[in-house]
């Protein structure tokens, strides 16, 4: 039987050089951020980058945050297209976040409500 590979795939040298120079490309001005991303994006994959945006988020974390947007339990759950109940358990610390409401509430805590709205 083949051996499964467990280990993630190393990022080749001539990559880690491609993303440098897009990112000194980008400082500079001469690259667009979304062609920076899309260059990522393409060369460590998107889950990579998806795991460098949902970063995890604690019961008090998800309170503050909807605190902070001033929105009641209800009216946060809608916009993260939940049920106020899931909003309230994860406020708890009874349920942790995950998919498309991790990403959302992550999105929130960088840019606030209204990058969602």
């Amino acid at each position: 039987m083949a051996k499964k590979a467990s280990k993630k795939a190393k990022t080749s040298r001539l990559t880690k050089e491609l993303l440098e120079t897009a990112h000194d490309m980008r400082k500079s001005g001469l690259l667009t951020k979304a062609a920076r991303d899309k260059i990522t994006m393409r060369h460590l994959g998107a889950s990579d980058i998806l795991a460098a945006v949902t970063a995890e988020i604690s019961g008090a974390d998800v309170r503050a945050i909807r605190e902070e947007a001033k929105l009641s339990q209800a009216v946060f759950a809608r916009y993260l297209n939940v049920t106020a109940g899931y909003v309230s358990q994860l406020e708890r610390g009874d349920k942790h976040p995950t998919g498309p409401a991790l990403v959302l509430l992550n999105v929130i805590r960088r840019r606030g409500i209204k990058a969602i709205l």
